[in-house]
């Protein structure tokens, strides 16, 4: 029996919604062994995030060398990693250990609006960790942010996706999440073709953790051997059913939930 491992490299969320939490559920529903690296620790609910506890340098090398010397990784994604130090350090790991199969979701801001990684960090991300990624997963507002440009129309998403694989990216998908269209509209672009994922909005203030929800199912996917547009496709999927079946926790933006794409059985893509 062949065994798909993957593993996360990202922050842990208190509340369950987002992060570690989400990603190891999400390998789970899609059949992958999940391993977490954890680089912060988030005082976090669904009303926001109260503090973040970056995890000492050290500490995150010796995590991702214990995984990278017994159990190896067959795909990997990053999250959170706040500081310039944690990207360049698990970008020395990443390529010590030639892992490949990396999603990149740069996760800079949270749903309440605090910031998940610090503004000097940016450059790092373009610099050290974009060129060894498979695939980035960035929303509209992440990726102006890594190609400093606005992004108002399709044209401008098109132009910001060629950005980032000119440094370095295989392939990207920009979420359509903070779009302006009626319906959600991801694009994917693998260097050569673009692809428009249209689905229809789901009106929800329960959608904490979609991005991470989202790469973690492609990581999963990736892991198992699938090819990347299949796993995006998968991704979309699953993360639709997570936001459609929604569980109504909190008093904010509550999570996701994890075990509707199973439960529910039927693909629409």
């Amino acid at each position: 029996m062949v065994i798909a491992k993957a593993l996360t490299i990202a922050g842990s969320d208190s509340g369950g919604g987002a992060g570690i939490q989400a990603d190891l559920k999400t390998f789970q529903e899609l059949d992958a062994y999940g391993m977490s690296i954890i680089t912060a620790v988030t005082a976090q609910n669904t009303l926001g995030v109260h503090g973040v506890y970056p995890i000492p340098l050290n500490g995150i090398v010796e995590q991702i060398d214990a995984i990278g010397k017994d159990m190896g990784t067959n795909a990997l994604k990053t999250g959170m990693l706040f500081s310039s130090e944690i990207i360049e350090a698990v970008s020395e790991r990443i390529h010590h250990y030639q892992w490949d199969n990396v999603v990149i979701d740069p996760v800079m801001i949270a749903k309440g609006g605090a910031k998940l990684l610090q503004d000097e960090a940016v450059n790092a991300l373009i610099d050290t960790l974009i060129p060894l990624s498979t695939v980035v997963t960035p929303n509209i507002p992440e990726a102006e942010i890594i190609t400093d440009r606005k992004i108002k129309t399709m044209d401008d998403r098109k132009r910001a996706a060629q950005d980032i694989v000119r440094m370095g990216a295989t392939s990207v998908v920009m979420k359509g999440g903070h779009g302006s269209e009626d319906d959600v509209v991801d694009l994917f672009f693998d260097g050569e073709t673009f692809v428009e994922m249209t689905s229809p909005r789901i009106d929800t203030r329960h959608t904490h953790g979609t991005g991470c929800t989202f790469s973690a199912a492609i990581t999963a996917e990736l892991a198992k051997g699938v090819e990347i547009k299949q796993a995006v496709l998968t991704a979309k999927d699953f993360t639709r059913a997570a936001i459609e079946t929604e569980l109504g926790i909190g008093e904010g933006h509550g999570p996701t939930n994890h075990w509707a794409y199973k439960k529910r059985g039927v693909k629409s893509f």
